[in-house]
């Protein structure tokens, strides 16, 4: 059985007047130890999706089964534990602004119940890990972009997580601090084993760090399969539409229009 094995998931939000179908049967499979691409343009459902992966978003049908444990069927205590094993890192960082670097990177060690003295400690190393330990005494407010998204990186590693949740972890920062960015989760993954999940609605993404990638479009999974052959011959409109504003951008930035 794989690690994450998602079967024939749906979600519906019904309104006072009409529904929205945000995931429509959706099947697909997630190894251990995998970087693994979830890709599509706004709206396509990708966020729902790996928010039903941990439950922030609880499905209307279908299986979520983590190392052989269906989510949706545990008990409120079952899952709290299950969830600790499972880190989210966002576009937004969502850091506590009234707490310090350090702070930020114990605060999940405390949630934990794990003594002071040592969640400082190895908060200290997992900022050695992402880099940016001269910044512990720091506050959010004084940080770039990436150095927040370090820092959220960080904080994740604290919950000692079997899986890491990229939300549209990259999209807010400049070409160069993505880059940068992919490869600590690139580093974290190979050193860590972490089985890391990456949503966004950007291709180059999905190309510079992912094995596997599945396509959404409007709910539905329309592709999905090893990066490089979806890259060299998209089956699905939606990958085609992704590919060509992949290559739009490219030829803007070549022009100097970004």
């Amino acid at each position: 059985m794989s690690f994450i094995q998602i079967e024939h998931l749906s979600k519906t939000y019904k309104g006072k007047d009409d529904s929205v179908h945000a995931l429509n049967d959706i099947n697909l499979t997630i190894e251990k130890g995998e970087i693994y691409g979830i890709i599509g343009l706004s709206g396509a459902g990708k966020s729902t999706l790996v928010r039903c992966i941990n439950l922030l978003e609880r499905p209307c049908e279908g299986k979520i089964l983590i190392d052989g444990k269906n989510m949706p069927e545990l008990s409120e205590k079952e899952l709290r534990e299950e969830r600790r094993k499972i880190a989210m890192i966002f576009q937004q960082f969502n850091l506590l602004m009234q707490r310090n670097v350090l702070d930020n990177v114990c605060f999940p060690m405390e949630i934990a119940g794990i003594k002071r003295k040592e969640a400082r400690l190895r908060a200290k190393e997992y900022l050695k890990t992402v880099e940016i330990a001269e910044k512990a005494k720091a506050y959010p407010v004084q940080l770039s972009g990436g150095q927040k998204q370090r820092v959220a990186i960080a904080r994740a590693l604290a919950s000692n997580p079997e899986i890491i949740l990229c939300d549209e972890a990259t999209s807010a920062l400049d070409p160069q601090t993505t880059g940068r960015i992919l490869k600590l989760l690139k580093q974290i993954n190979e050193d860590y084993g972490i089985t890391v999940v990456i949503i966004t609605h950007e291709m180059r993404v999905i190309e510079e760090i992912c094995g596997r990638v599945a396509v959404l479009d409007k709910g539905n999974l329309v592709e999905e399969g090893p990066v490089s052959e979806v890259f060299k011959n998209p089956k699905s409109k939606a990958a085609k539409r992704l590919l060509l504003t992949k290559e739009l951008s490219e030829e803007g930035e070549e022009n100097g229009l970004n």
